[in-house]
């Protein structure tokens, strides 16, 4: 239940600050009578995302054994890829998401006959990503856990980020927001080794996989799978029992070149040559 909470959480406040940030400038230039086509645009990339996490689900539980072996692994595969770009590409454009916003915005309404619908792309655009972002993931998690607690998870993620995002467009709340993406990208990380673990177990019990298949420990008598706290770690984590050399391998790989990519600190920014800057 916690893990989809927070990826709701912080996928549904990414989209809260998308919006926000675009009703905002609205506001300030005078221009809020386009805000009807950002809510259409918000209302499409909602059902978009829907649409499409609904068809998958129903489409692999028409799978026999094997073949939704296989759908669950690929769809973790994606699951890693989204998670880990989503990561470092907030780590990399958060401080200039602002600007980069304003200047879309101006240029779909500067000047052109179809400005209501430039709008309602640019804003159908930018929500549907975090969407489907949410969708694949909710779609790894979900085929890993049983029960109602996943489900909850995330629709009270998404309730809370609702709240917290017209909280701080409102000016009733302040949200470190460096620190809050920085400390659950940290943890999506950590997550999403689990998804590529169990990936690499889908495949194998796919028939897809068949490498490397020694088990590294077997510690089921101290902690299994299925007890209390292990049926915790490998819902949150992806914990294995007796995990297997490709297995561990892939968890441990992907820690480890992830984290050091995320720890490194980035580039400074580039300053123009003295040589090179003209006065006005």
């Amino acid at each position: 239940m916690l893990v989809p909470f927070l990826i709701m959480l912080r996928e549904g406040i990414e989209a809260a600050l998308i919006v926000g940030i675009i009703a905002s400038y609205l506001k300030q230039t005078g221009r809020g009578q386009w805000m009807p086509a950002v809510w259409v645009g918000v209302f499409l990339a909602a059902a978009l995302s829907l649409l499409v996490g609904g068809g998958l689900e129903l489409m692999s539980a028409e799978f026999p054994q094997k073949q939704q072996e296989l759908f669950e692994g690929i769809v973790g595969l994606i699951a890693v890829g989204i998670l880990s770009s989503m990561v470092f590409w907030m780590r990399k454009v958060a401080r200039s998401i602002k600007h980069s916003l304003h200047t879309s915005l101006d240029h779909a309404l500067a000047g052109s006959r179809h400005q209501v619908t430039a709008l309602i792309a640019m804003v159908f655009f930018a929500v549907a990503r975090e969407g489907l972002e949410t969708v694949f993931f909710l779609l790894a998690v979900f085929q890993q856990s049983e029960g109602p607690a996943a489900p909850l998870g995330a629709l009270l993620g998404l309730l809370l980020a609702i709240g917290v995002g017209f909280a701080i467009y409102s000016g009733s709340m302040r949200l470190n927001l460096g620190l809050f993406f920085r400390w659950t990208g940290l943890f999506i990380l950590v997550v999403a080794a689990g998804i590529l673990a169990n990936s690499v177990q889908a495949l194998h019990e796919a028939g897809l996989w068949n490498h490397w298949q020694d088990v590294v420990f077997d510690i089921s008598a101290h902690l299994p799978m299925d007890g209390p706290l292990g049926s915790v770690l490998a819902g949150m984590f992806g914990y294995q029992d007796a995990p297997t050399v490709s297995v561990l391998g892939a968890y441990v790989i992907y820690l480890v070149v992830t984290l050091v990519m995320f720890f490194h600190p980035p580039a400074p920014a580039k300053t123009a040559h003295p040589s090179s800057v003209t006065n006005p």
